[in-house]
C-alpha cells in the first residue's frame, strides 16, 4: 500500500454542523494532505457531508473513539498523522506547524495545548477543567514527565509512534493511553500551545464528564500498574507495612516490657500484613523486570519498524 506523507484523520459521530468547515478547513492549510473521515455510526448524514466537502469516508461500526482510532492506524499508512476532532474546536492554521515537527524535526507526538491558551475561558461545561488539571498532574507525577495537555484530541503522530502503538481504550480514554505509551516508550514529544474554542451552538459533546472521567481514571490506574509495576506495588507493600508496624510495634513494646503477648490476635494479624507487604513488594520487583524486559523488545520491533 501506497504512503500518503501527511494523513488527517478525523473520527465523527454526528458532526453534521460543523464537519464540511472542517474537512474544508484542513484540506487549505495541508494542500496534499488526505482527508480521512471515520464516520462512528453516525445518524445526521455526517458521512454524506464530509464526502461532499472532499473528504476520503470510512466506517468503524464499534461504537467509541478509541475504537475509531484503532482502525484508523491499523488501516492508513503516511509519514505524519494529524489527528482531529470533528466539532471545531481545534484551529487548522496550527496544523502545519505540528506536522513540520514530524516530517522535519523528527518528534514522533506533537500535541495541541489547550491548557496553555483558551481552554478554561472558552470550555463552558462543568468540572471539564478540574478533570483536565487532575489527569495531567497525575500523569506528570507519576511519568514525572511535563505533558501541558494529557487528554488533547489534537495531535500529530510518526509513522513508528502509530504502528507501535497497542490501543486498547474503547472510548475517550485513548488520549490518555497514547500519552502515557509515548512517555513510557521513551518517543520524542513536543507541545504547541492552540486556540482552543468551544463547540458552536447546537453541535453536543459527546463525552459524559462523569462516567468518562471515571473511565479516564480507571485507565491511568491500570497502565500506571502495567508500566510502573515496581512503584505500584511498592506504594501498597509500604501501606501494608505501616498497618503492620502500627499494630506490632504496641505489642513488642508490652513484650520486652512484660515478657508477656497478652494479644496474640493483634500479633497475628500485624504478622499477617507484613507477610503480604513483603509478597507484594516482591511481586513489584518480579513484575519490573518483566515490564524492563518488555521495554528491551519493544526496543528492537521499533528498530525493524518500517519508515
Amino acid at each position: 500500500m501506497k504512503k500518503d506523507q501527511v494523513a488527517v484523520l478525523i473520527p465523527c459521530y454526528n458532526e453534521a454542523g460543523t464537519i464540511s468547515k472542517v474537512v474544508k478547513d484542513y484540506k487549505r492549510a495541508l494542500p496534499g494532505a488526505l482527508i480521512y473521515v471515520y464516520d462512528n455510526n453516525s445518524t445526521d448524514g455526517t458521512d454524506k457531508i464530509a464526502k461532499a466537502a472532499g473528504a476520503i469516508v470510512r466506517y468503524e461500526y464499534i461504537q467509541g473513539k478509541g475504537n475509531v482510532i484503532r482502525r484508523m492506524f491499523r488501516e492508513i499508512d503516511a509519514d505524519c498523522y494529524l489527528l482531529v476532532d470533528g466539532d471545531d474546536t481545534y484551529p487548522s492554521k496550527d496544523a502545519k506547524k505540528m506536522c513540520n515537527y514530524i516530517l522535519k524535526k523528527k518528534f514522533d507526538m506533537v500535541i495541541g495545548d489547550r491548557l496553555s491558551s483558551t481552554y478554561f475561558k472558552e470550555n463552558k461545561r462543568r468540572f471539564h477543567g478540574f478533570g483536565n488539571k487532575l489527569v495531567k498532574k497525575l500523569i506528570n507525577i507519576i511519568f514525572k514527565s511535563n505533558v501541558k495537555d494529557v487528554m488533547s484530541g489534537y495531535r500529530a503522530l510518526s509513522y513508528n509512534f502509530v504502528k507501535t502503538f497497542p490501543c486498547i481504550s474503547r472510548r475517550f480514554e485513548v488520549e490518555t493511553e497514547m500519552t502515557i505509551h509515548a512517555l513510557d516508550k521513551n518517543f520524542l514529544i513536543s507541545d504547541i500551545p492552540i486556540n482552543y474554542k468551544d463547540r458552536v451552538t447546537g453541535s453536543q459533546s459527546k463525552l459524559n464528564t462523569y462516567s468518562d472521567g471515571f473511565k479516564v481514571l480507571s485507565m491511568i490506574y491500570k497502565l500506571f500498574r502495567d508500566y510502573k509495576p515496581a512503584a505500584f506495588f511498592g506504594l501498597i507493600s509500604l501501606i501494608f507495612l505501616i498497618i503492620s508496624i502500627s499494630f506490632g510495634t504496641p505489642v513488642f513494646i508490652e513484650y520486652f516490657k512484660t515478657g508477656l503477648v497478652p494479644r496474640f490476635l493483634t500479633l497475628i494479624f500485624s504478622g499477617f500484613m507484613l507477610i503480604i507487604s513483603i509478597l507484594l513488594f516482591i511481586c513489584g520487583i518480579i513484575l519490573e523486570v518483566v515490564v524492563r524486559k518488555h521495554r528491551q523488545l519493544f526496543e528492537l520491533i521499533l528498530i525493524n519498524t518500517k519508515k
